[in-house]
C-alpha cells in the first residue's frame, strides 16, 4: 500500500498536475472576479453575523463553524510543523501564498454549492460539489467519483492523519512507549469517536464544540505570548521566511520537495481551498444569496491559514534557538516533537502539555467534522439515505480507522492523505474552471444590488438560470 500512495503522490505532485490546477485557476478566479477575495473582505465579516432566512434554516456563520471545525486542527499545529521541517520557513511564505490565492477558488465553489443546492423533506439543504457536477455538468458519474473521494478522503486519508498526530504529541513525555502509547490513545479515541457516531453521544460534541473556538483564541493569544517573549527575534524570522522561500536553486533542483510544494501541500491540507469539501457545508446556510456563502467560506480559509496556522509558524520560528532542520529523519518530519520543543524552549514544561491538550481538542472536532461530510456523499451515490444496517457498519469501519491511524507510521498516513486530497483537487478544480462563469454572473449580480442600496436577494433568473438548473432559487 504504501508503495502504491508513493506511486499516486508522484504523479499527482507534478508540478503540472495539483500545483498547476490550483495556482492557474486560483489566478484566473482572482482576475476574472477582480481579486473578490482582496476588494470584498470587510463584506465578509458583515454578511458572516446574518441571521438565517428562516429560523428553522442554518446561518451562514453555522454553516463556516461546521466546515472551520473540519479546517481547524491537526494541520494548523503538526502540518505546519511539518511544512516547515521538511520545506524550511519559507514554506510558510508559500501557504500563505495559497490560501490568498485559493481564496478566489473557495468563493467559487462555495458559491456554486449555493446556487445548485437542493431542498431536503424538512426544509434544510443539502448540496455540494457531487450535485453541481450532476446538475450543472450533466456527469453525475463525475459526481460519484468525486463523493468516492470524499469518502476515502476524510474517513480514511485525514481522520487516519488526526489520530496518529494527536497520539505523537504525547511522545515528548516520559511515560510514552512506542510500542504500547499510540494502542492505548487510538482505544481511548477509537471509543469516544464511536461514542458520538454510532451511540449518539451529542453532548460530548457540543462541551467539544463550544471548547474548541475558545481554545482556538487560546491558542492565538498563547502565540503572541510566545512573540512577544521573542521579540528580539522577530527580524531574524522574517528574513528566515523570505531568504528559505526565494532559494530558487533549491526550488528548482527537485521541485516535488521543494519549499514550494510543502507550502502548497500544508496548505491545502489545512485551508482546503479548491478541494470541494467545505462546500458540502456552505450549501446548508440559509441565505438571500449564494454569494455571501461564498464569501464566508472565503473568510474561513484566511481565518485558518493567515491567523491561526501563521500563529504556529511565529512561535515557532520566533524562538530561532531551536533549529527545525535537527527534527528531520529520514526524509520524515518530528512535527510534534519540533512545536514541542519550541514552546518549552519559550515555556518550560507548560509548552509540551499546551500543545498535547491543543491537538486533543482540535484532533477530536476534526474527526467528527472529517466524518460529517461522508454520509451525505453515500446519500448522492446510492440516491437514498443509508439504511440503519448500512450506516452502522461504514461507522464501524470509520471507527476502526482511527484506531489504525493512531498506530501507523508517519510516512503512511502524511502520504494517504497527500494522495487522497490530491484526487480530490484533480477532480473538483476542473469542474469549478467550467461553471466559474455562472458564480462570476451571480458575484456581479450580488454587486449591482449592493451599489443601488439594496439587500441583495438572489433569484436564479437574473443570471440566465432556469428554475430547474437552481431550484431553490425561482
Amino acid at each position: 500500500m504504501s508503495a502504491f500512495v508513493g506511486f499516486m503522490n508522484n504523479i499527482l505532485y507534478q508540478p503540472y498536475i495539483v500545483p498547476l490546477f490550483l495556482i492557474a485557476v486560483g489566478l484566473y478566479f482572482t482576475i476574472r472576479t477582480k481579486a473578490v477575495q482582496i476588494r470584498l473582505f470587510p463584506e465578509m465579516f458583515r454578511v458572516v453575523m446574518e441571521k438565517p432566512e428562516n429560523e428553522s434554516g442554518i446561518s451562514s456563520f453555522g454553516a463556516l463553524m461546521v466546515s472551520t471545525a473540519s479546517r481547524v486542527g491537526t494541520g494548523n499545529i503538526i502540518g505546519v510543523c511539518t511544512a516547515i521541517v521538511l520545506g524550511g520557513p519559507g514554506a510558510i511564505f508559500w501557504m500563505w501564498i495559497t490560501a490568498i490565492i485559493g481564496g478566489a477558488n473557495a468563493f467559487i465553489e462555495s458559491t456554486l454549492a449555493q446556487i445548485y443546492k437542493k431542498t431536503a423533506d424538512d426544509g434544510t439543504y443539502y448540496g455540494g460539489p457531487s450535485y453541481y457536477m450532476q446538475n450543472a455538468l450533466g456527469q453525475r458519474w463525475l459526481g460519484i467519483i468525486f463523493s468516492v473521494f470524499v469518502i476515502f478522503t476524510y474517513a480514511v486519508g485525514y481522520n487516519m492523519l488526526a489520530a496518529y498526530n494527536l497520539q505523537s504529541t504525547f511522545a515528548t513525555f516520559s511515560f510514552y512507549n512506542e510500542k504500547t502509547t499510540p494502542v492505548v490513545i487510538g482505544a481511548i479515541l477509537a471509543v469516544l469517536f464511536a461514542a458520538i457516531v454510532i451511540g449518539g453521544a451529542r453532548r460530548l460534541i457540543d462541551v467539544t464544540g463550544f471548547l474548541v473556538p475558545i481554545m482556538g483564541v487560546i491558542y492565538v493569544i498563547m502565540s503572541i505570548v510566545v512573540l512577544v517573549l521573542n521579540a528580539r527575534n522577530l527580524g531574524a524570522m522574517f528574513g528566515l521566511i523570505f531568504s528559505s522561500a526565494f532559494d530558487f536553486q533549491a526550488i528548482f533542483g527537485g521541485f516535488t520537495g521543494s519549499v514550494i510544494m510543502w507550502g502548497l501541500k500544508r496548505g491545502l491540507y489545512s485551508n482546503e481551498a479548491g478541494m470541494g469539501s467545505a462546500p458540502n457545508a456552505a450549501a446548508k446556510a440559509d441565505v438571500s444569496h449564494p454569494v455571501k456563502q461564498g464569501l464566508v467560506q472565503t473568510l474561513s480559509v484566511f481565518i485558518d491559514t493567515l491567523l491561526i496556522c501563521s500563529a504556529t509558524a511565529f512561535m515557532c520560528l520566533s524562538t530561532i534557538s531551536v533549529d527545525p532542520a535537527s527534527f528531520a529523519v529520514d526524509g520524515s518530519a518530528d512535527a510534534a516533537g519540533y512545536v514541542q520543543a519550541c514552546l518549552h524552549a519559550v515555556l518550560g514544561g507548560f509548552g509540551p502539555v499546551f500543545i498535547a491538550i491543543s491537538m486533543s481538542l482540535f484532533a477530536f472536532t476534526t474527526l467528527i467534522g472529517n466524518y460529517s461530510y461522508c454520509e451525505g456523499c453515500f446519500a448522492f451515490i446510492l440516491k437514498r439515505d443509508m439504511t440503519r444496517t448500512e450506516s452502522l457498519v461504514f461507522r464501524v469501519i470509520a471507527t476502526v480507522l482511527v484506531f489504525v491511524g493512531a498506530i501507523s507510521s508517519a510516512g503512511l498516513v502524511w502520504d494517504t492523505a497527500d494522495m487522497a486530497q490530491g484526487l480530490m483537487v484533480v477532480t473538483n478544480i476542473p469542474s469549478i474552471a467550467i461553471l466559474g462563469g455562472v458564480a462570476i454572473k451571480a458575484l456581479k449580480d450580488y454587486t449591482d444590488q449592493k451599489a443601488a442600496g439594496k439587500m441583495p436577494v438572489f433569484k436564479a433568473k437574473n443570471i440566465g438560470l432556469t428554475d430547474g438548473d437552481a431550484e431553490c432559487w425561482k
